[in-house]
């Protein structure tokens, strides 16, 4: 599954279907999460293009943050492909406009294939929802709502056709600070780790047996460069 983050064949990604709908990718900062992203919108957008599905790709974020640290493309990719007509960016400032959206989705008549929210954490601030809920774990309860709306509007498109919700939010250390609340919500969770040369590995956390597939990748001169896909049993 994580070559879904990498530009790869597009066999590749059919052969990689995933039965999970909702997804989390958790990395430290200044790691290349938003370019994973953007790479995934664009792999579903494709997949979408070459099995002639009409389907959107939405992609959620701040713009101000985005503006700042925008997204890289991975090599040999192709700026003016059609399938970036495919992905809708959607500007939102807090989980009020995550909320909003979810609320709305079972409106949709095509859903899309896949939803993206970029830097999902960022949008839930501390003193606010503690004001909000009268609970110094305010935050938490907020998250724990828009994650429970969010994968509720996922169960329902995937009963007409599949969809997927891909999220990532920042963390320090060995594992996602909040892991308590997304495996609630959240079926597949990768983490990112950097190297100590400069390179990241991102791999399924949630994975406890079976194959592990982990990728090996940097971000460098404005360019998402994967290094290594290996595999490996897990005992």
């Amino acid at each position: 599954m994580v070559q879904r983050f990498f530009s790869v064949r597009q066999m590749d990604l059919q052969q990689d279907h995933h039965s999970h709908p909702v997804l989390l990718l958790s990395g430290p900062p200044s790691c290349g999460k938003t370019s994973l992203l953007f790479q995934f919108a664009f792999n579903s957008a494709m997949e979408a293009a070459h099995d002639c599905k009409n389907g959107q790709v939405v992609f959620i974020c701040n713009r101000r943050r985005l503006e700042a640290k925008p997204p890289y493309l991975s090599q040999g990719v192709d700026s003016s492909s059609e399938a970036f007509q495919r992905i809708q960016m959607k500007y939102v400032d807090d989980e009020e406009g995550i909320k909003k959206y979810f609320a709305a989705f079972h409106l949709h008549d095509t859903f899309p294939v896949a939803v993206v929210i970029d830097d999902f954490g960022a949008f839930f601030d501390e003193r606010s929802c503690q004001e909000r809920y009268g609970n110094p774990r305010g935050r938490d309860l907020a998250m724990v709502r828009t994650l429970a709306l969010c994968h509720n509007a996922m169960i329902h498109a995937n009963e007409t056709r599949p969809c997927k919700l891909v999220l990532s939010d920042t963390h320090r250390g060995d594992s996602p600070r909040l892991l308590f609340i997304y495996k609630r919500w959240v079926s597949t969770i990768f983490t990112i780790q950097g190297d100590g040369s400069g390179s990241f590995i991102v791999k399924d956390y949630s994975n406890s047996g079976g194959r592990r597939v982990t990728a090996k990748y940097s971000v460098a001169l404005q360019n998402l460069l994967l290094e290594e896909i290996t595999e490996a049993s897990e005992s």
